[in-house]
């Protein structure tokens, strides 16, 4: 018998909850959507019409990856991070509500900025800086990665969301020092990979086994990237700028610790919905 779009999403949507999917209505739609090449307005427009045996058939075959483990985002190609459609595939990590929490502190500090220069460093698909610049519109922002590959979706997606004339993509490498090209910034913010080595193989099997691993290892306690960062980016700072950056759990007071050995004070922690830690800002302080 054959099956409305209602019919499909339901479907699924129950196959992913038997399997311990905990957004699993989200994660139907964006299948059901997938397959049958429709944004949100029009499948809730077609609902109740009947789709097509291939359509099923996508469905199917996209329901079954996702029951393997891939990532739903990957499944669809794109996901959304501060009401931003992003382009995203393996070779960058999927945007995560709790990195709103990093684009949104950045936001509030540059609002008293006009005209500054930002750093999105470990930028990935671009999220927080095309986020940035979504809502600062006099900020310039480069964007700014080691992975070539990463470099092309975050150079995608501004052109997607029509911020490429606010934008620069550049190759850098966060545990190298930066090069001239990088300085006199306002403000750095960074989600650099903060997992320790030895963890990784604990990961969620969808993070684990599909997510780029470039993006996770943060070397054997986690902290590597912030110690390059804290110790070497400084220099890109103008004095008195902001530095911000994504804290995994629990690394908080380790980073507090290594950002006021390198000088950096006026520091703030800042949690996500789950009360956790996510954020840390310092200002860099020069001696006079």
């Amino acid at each position: 018998m054959p099956s409305t779009y209602n019919d499909l999403y339901l479907d699924t949507r129950r196959a992913l909850k038997r399997n311990g999917v905990d957004s699993a209505a989200l994660e139907a739609r964006e299948i059901v959507c997938c397959a049958a090449d429709k944004n949100k307005e029009e499948f809730y427009r077609d609902s109740r019409l009947y789709a097509t045996p291939e359509i099923e058939a996508r469905v199917s075959a996209l329901l079954q990856r996702r029951l393997q483990g891939e990532p739903v985002a990957y499944l669809v190609g794109e996901w959304e991070f501060f009401g931003l459609p992003l382009i995203v595939n393996e070779h960058v990590l999927i945007p995560r509500s709790d990195t709103e929490v990093l684009a949104q502190q950045a936001i509030d500090y540059l609002k008293d900025y006009p005209g500054a220069r930002v750093l999105d460093l470990c930028t990935g698909s671009g999220c927080v800086g095309l986020a940035i610049a979504s809502r600062l519109a006099d900020c310039r922002v480069v964007l700014a990665d080691c992975s070539e590959e990463a470099l092309r979706i975050a150079r995608t997606n501004a052109r997607l969301n029509h911020l490429q004339s606010r934008t620069a993509v550049l190759q850098a490498d966060a545990l190298a020092p930066p090069t001239a090209k990088f300085d006199a910034f306002q403000c750095i913010v960074s989600n650099p990979p903060y997992i320790p080595t030895g963890d990784l193989a604990d990961l969620d099997p969808s993070v684990r086994d599909y997510e780029p691993h470039l993006a996770l290892d943060g070397g054997a306690d986690g902290l590597d990237f912030y110690r390059a960062i804290a110790a070497r980016w400084k220099e890109a700072l103008l004095p008195g700028g902001r530095l911000l950056l994504e804290l995994g759990i629990g690394e908080a007071d380790a980073v507090m610790r290594l950002l006021r050995t390198e000088g950096f004070g006026d520091l703030e922690l800042y949690e996500d919905t789950q009360g956790i830690s996510r954020v840390i800002a310092g200002t860099r302080y020069t001696e006079i």
